[in-house]
């Protein structure tokens, strides 16, 4: 089993089938895997990331939100258009505001570790 780890033992010889095989059931489908990918992009943006650490700790509206990162409310708008569509925001409507927030406790936990990772 020593060589599983060996780059050295990567010809066609050496393949460990059950590993090969067992690790093939385990992945999730393309499409999931395409999404996922999506996900990570739309977390490789700063702007973003400031703009899901604001909601993280606070329900916003877009006037406030640009306000508080010194941008203007259209650069905010479709920076949550794009959260939007990857479900990480969600928006309610109270008036003529609307409010927008993490999606789910999946998106705080992902920033909670993350902002732990990075800290640590």
């Amino acid at each position: 089993m020593e060589d599983r780890y060996n780059v050295e033992c990567c010809d066609y010889i050496h393949i460990h089938e059950g590993i090969v095989e067992r690790v093939r059931h385990q992945m999730p489908g393309e499409d999931t895997l395409y999404d996922l990918a999506e996900l990570f992009r739309i977390f490789g943006d700063s702007t973003r990331i400031r703009i899901l650490y604001v909601l993280f700790e606070e329900e916003m509206c877009v006037c406030d939100i640009a306000q508080l990162l010194g941008m203007t409310q259209s650069a905010i708008s479709h920076q949550l258009r794009a959260l939007k569509n990857v479900r990480l925001v969600k928006a309610r409507r109270e008036g003529k505001t609307i409010f927008y927030s993490l999606a789910d406790d999946h998106v705080k936990t992902i920033l909670g570790q993350g902002i732990d990772h990075v800290c640590e």
